[in-house]
């Protein structure tokens, strides 16, 4: 699965809507029972109205009354694999299992993967809401 959301990433970036910054990120998400849902960051002249692909896909996904998730690519032009801001971190967080593989993707396609732990740790949840 890994090589299908990578690939998918990478192949989204080119739909992404970046007149600003002309930074494409591209992001394919897939559920426990194998949807794939894609992002791309969406820029807007109000620059705090845009959304970042990450949440693009996350949110695709919640829309479409997905709950479970079973990993993430992530892909841009970057020397480095991209690593996601720190808001789309903490939606991950949200809905991703600790344990979920997070790939992280370079424009020479070399692919770090993280979990969901190791890419936010300690961070907050819906049980800091209830404890």
């Amino acid at each position: 699965m890994k090589d299908t959301l990578v690939k998918q990433a990478i192949h989204t970036m080119k739909h992404a809507y970046i007149p600003y910054s002309n930074f494409a990120v591209g992001a394919a998400l897939v559920t426990t029972d194998g949807n794939i849902y894609t992002g791309v960051n969406i820029e807007n002249a109000a620059y705090g109205s845009s959304c970042c692909a990450e949440r693009v896909a996350i949110f695709s996904a919640i829309a479409n009354g997905e709950r479970e998730f079973a990993g993430l690519a992530v892909s841009a032009h970057t020397k480095r694999p991209v690593p996601p801001c720190g808001a789309c971190r903490q939606v991950m967080s949200e809905f991703f299992k600790k344990d979920m593989p997070i790939y992280l993707v370079s424009e020479s396609e070399e692919v770090y993967t993280f979990s969901m732990e190791k890419l936010l740790p300690f961070s907050f949840s819906p049980t800091d809401l209830t404890d």
